[in-house]
């Protein structure tokens, strides 16, 4: 199964749960669930103390608004890439939010997620 061959509606019914997860993990800094849905190359990738110390140093990071404005998708390959427009709550300006998620042994993972 190819996700690209979804449509918006039915990626975007994966795709929103998903972001809503991260972002508020993310602002928890609860790392152990932030992780959850991630693909397992994606897990074999992380630095876990890399990761820790964004969660803790990160103002972003852990400021981030629950309130976001869906952008779009990009369809490659086996992966979709949805976009989100990201506000903090404690810094003035704009982020690119991107999740990358396709199937991996059946289920959608996440195999990419940044904000830049």
């Amino acid at each position: 199964m190819n996700i690209i061959d979804q449509t918006d509606e039915e990626i975007l019914a994966v795709a929103h749960p998903f972001w809503a997860d991260l972002v508020k993990y993310s602002n928890e800094g609860n790392y152990g669930k932030f992780i959850r849905n991630f693909s397992y190359d994606l897990l074999l990738g992380l630095n876990e103390v890399e990761v820790g110390n964004q969660f803790a140093k990160s103002e972003l990071t852990r400021s981030l608004s629950e309130e976001y404005d869906y952008l779009g998708i990009i369809r490659r390959g086996e992966h979709v890439t949805v976009l989100y427009r990201m506000r903090s709550t404690k810094k003035p300006g704009e982020w690119l939010g991107r999740l990358v998620i396709g199937y991996e042994r059946g289920e959608i993972k996440i195999f990419a997620a940044s904000i830049f």
